[in-house]
């Protein structure tokens, strides 16, 4: 009786766990970024964006794919986190005030560098 008691315990626990473990989303956002320091730069903004779960920038294409939970973010909100570091996020301008803040060379008409 109690083997039975503590199977139906782990079994309720285990889809417990299952149902609460959310569900990840992916997005592919085009930026304006140039170099190493923009990815630090974009990277540690969306580290601290609620939600944001993983990103990685690739310098090639200056997309960055970013894992969030959407019942903490969304797309919209991701954009507006890479504005206000200051690059362009698909069709979201960069914000005046972040874009301000960038290093010279990190400024779109800067020539690109690696």
């Amino acid at each position: 009786m109690k083997n039975a008691i503590l199977t139906i315990i782990l079994v309720i626990s285990s889809v417990i766990s299952y149902c609460s473990t959310p569900k990840l989303e992916t997005v592919k956002i085009k930026t304006s970024a140039i170099c190493e320091m923009c990815k630090a730069t974009i990277e540690k903004k969306l580290a601290f964006t609620k939600g944001v779960t993983e990103s990685n920038l690739n310098l090639d294409d200056k997309v960055v794919t970013v894992i969030y939970n959407p019942k903490k973010t969304d797309v919209q909100s991701i954009k507006k986190s890479i504005s206000e570091a200051g690059y362009d996020a698909d069709e979201v301008m960069a914000d005046e005030k972040g874009y301000n803040k960038l290093s010279d060379c990190c400024q779109k008409d800067a020539k690109p560098h690696h």
